[in-house]
């Protein structure tokens, strides 16, 4: 792994010049001064590089050195610049578990950017606990900061708002009734479908059908069917990785299932939407983020595109805004110390990332609002954010 990314900052300084460039243009800090010192602020993010969610992971990792390349070339962090080292988490609990402890087990690093899947944050939070830094999260599951994890702090908007957004323009602008769930097993997906459900209750709406799934699922036929025989006329979806959400738009289009469909931000990353294709066409997304939200979004997607050649999901943006809300705060703390930086954290307000505007609760949750879009002949067309105020 470190021969590895040993080899891609090679690659990085062969076009120094061309990415500062880059760089400079769409770098919007103003820290002071420039980073010359040469000890650096040591950052560990731990990211699926292997498994099933590899092409995603390395979006997440492109998202991080991005934001530390731009806060470098802005003066750094206490006039120091930030460094990073990223474990592979293998997509899978265990392999998140070995990540976070191998990076913890150095010694020398001032925080982390952790996971966007709320079953491995679950799995890692006793160690989050026991190491005591600073660890910027994604997972979407509205516990993970529900549950006393002190040193956890979200950078994505949890359930309890998508599920709203869902809820209400499925049935008050679709003209919806009759809902079919479709949900991972695992605690992301069983704390949305829960979340959900007690959403469509406020407008009094009950799904025609729930049903859960495993991930990695080999066949949706039986899941289709089901759709197909309940009847329902719009589906909500929330599946945790791309491949199953490309496979269950395939089969659901060769079934003939012409419901309206809705799906959390997975149907919206960049390999959903390579993997099903034209299957997703007409399709909706409540996300956080979207190219088109807001100026920070535009302006970061643009950079993104012309880093790396591709454009950038959820899974880049949030490590982008993550190092970036690290970065606010070490240099708001005037220190590394966990609990300044954890202070200076939770005191940030106004501060507008690329996923939106974050003003942190005590809870430790950063944003609280979504977006609705649409898949236009293969294009993520944004139509509005819904903000709420708790």
């Amino acid at each position: 792994m470190q021969d590895a990314m040993a080899a891609h900052s090679q690659r990085v300084g062969v076009a120094v010049t061309r990415r500062t460039a880059i760089l400079a243009a769409c770098s919007t800090l103003a820290f002071p001064g420039v980073a010359r010192a040469t000890e650096t602020i040591k950052i560990g993010q731990m990211a699926p590089l292997t498994g099933p969610a590899a092409e995603a992971g390395l979006r997440q990792v492109n998202g991080a050195k991005q934001a530390m390349e731009v806060v470098n070339a802005a003066g750094g962090v206490l006039g120091r610049p930030i460094e990073l080292f990223v474990e592979d988490d293998l997509s899978t609990n265990p392999g998140g578990v070995l990540a976070f402890s191998r990076l913890a087990g150095r010694g020398d690093l001032v925080g982390f950017l952790a996971s966007q899947r709320s079953t491995l944050l679950h799995a890692i939070a006793p160690d989050v606990q026991k190491v005591a830094k600073p660890t910027v999260m994604a997972g979407t599951d509205p516990t993970l900061t529900r549950l006393g994890y002190r040193w956890m702090f979200r950078v994505r908007p949890n359930d309890r708002y998508s599920a709203r957004v869902i809820a209400d323009f499925g049935t008050t602008e679709l003209k919806k009734q009759k809902w079919a769930i479709i949900h991972s097993t695992d605690a992301f997906g069983v704390s949305a479908v829960r979340t959900l459900t007690e959403a469509l209750e406020t407008l009094d709406t009950k799904p025609v059908l729930t049903q859960g799934y495993t991930n990695q699922q080999p066949d949706f036929t039986p899941t289709v069917l089901a759709i197909k025989q309940s009847g329902a006329d719009v589906i909500c979806s929330y599946f945790t990785f791309e491949n199953d959400v490309a496979l269950f738009a395939r089969q659901l289009r060769q079934l003939g299932v012409g419901a309206v469909w809705i799906d959390s931000p997975t149907i919206t990353f960049t390999t959903t939407l390579k993997l099903a294709g034209s299957a997703l066409h007409g399709t909706y997304g409540v996300t956080d983020f979207a190219a088109d939200a807001n100026s920070e979004a535009r302006a970061f997607a643009d950079c993104f595109e012309q880093l790396y050649k591709e454009k950038p999901d959820v899974g880049a943006a949030w490590t982008y805004d993550g190092l970036m809300v690290l970065a606010r705060a070490i240099n708001q703390a005037g220190s590394t110390d966990p609990e300044k930086v954890r202070s200076a954290v939770l005191a940030i307000r106004g501060f507008k990332g690329v996923e939106g505007e974050y003003r942190f609760d005590e809870a430790g949750d950063g944003l609280h609002g979504y977006n609705i879009v649409k898949n236009e002949n293969g294009r993520i067309v944004f139509d509005r954010h819904i903000e709420f105020p708790d």
